[in-house]
């Protein structure tokens, strides 16, 4: 039973942004012949394109696990759940970060939680994940606690 779920697609300011291949290619291919260079130009959008539609990841609660993109973490092991947004956020994915943590983030997305473990055989002491609801996530992750212990 999923209670959340979540999909990270990059921010369409990216989309915009990587437009900035095209006049780039033609500087570079237009000299060489007019149909490379519009060619290549193409090419290369649409490259750009399905590199950030590739990179869209999936956020998702069920009643017995976190998947966050592959990974997935049984309910049963999180501990305490915070989220971050704005410049405490900032310092999560920064000045405090912790190198054993595991890490599901995306630049275009400004919002974290850090998901605390609380499994003693795990080197992993959190997991930080981008998440536009943090609020959300947080929530979804106790009704998953209630509806696993009952």
């Amino acid at each position: 039973m999923t209670i959340y779920r979540e999909k990270l697609w990059p921010a369409p300011w990216l989309f915009i942004s990587t437009a900035l291949v095209i006049p780039a290619s033609l500087l570079v291919f237009l000299p060489i012949n007019v149909l490379v260079g519009i060619g290549s130009a193409i090419v290369l959008y649409l490259g750009c394109l399905a590199a950030l539609l590739a990179s869209a990841t999936k956020i998702e609660v069920t009643a017995s696990e976190l998947i966050a993109g592959k990974a997935r973490l049984p309910i049963s092991i999180i501990g305490s759940v915070d989220g971050f947004r704005g410049a405490e956020a900032t310092l999560e994915r920064g000045q405090r970060l912790d190198a054993r943590s595991f890490l599901l983030i995306r630049g275009w997305v400004d919002p974290v939680v850090r998901v605390e473990l609380v499994d003693p055989n795990d080197p992993v002491p959190y997991w930080l994940v981008s998440t536009r609801n943090p609020e959300a996530v947080s929530k979804a992750i106790d009704q998953a606690r209630t509806i696993s212990t009952t």
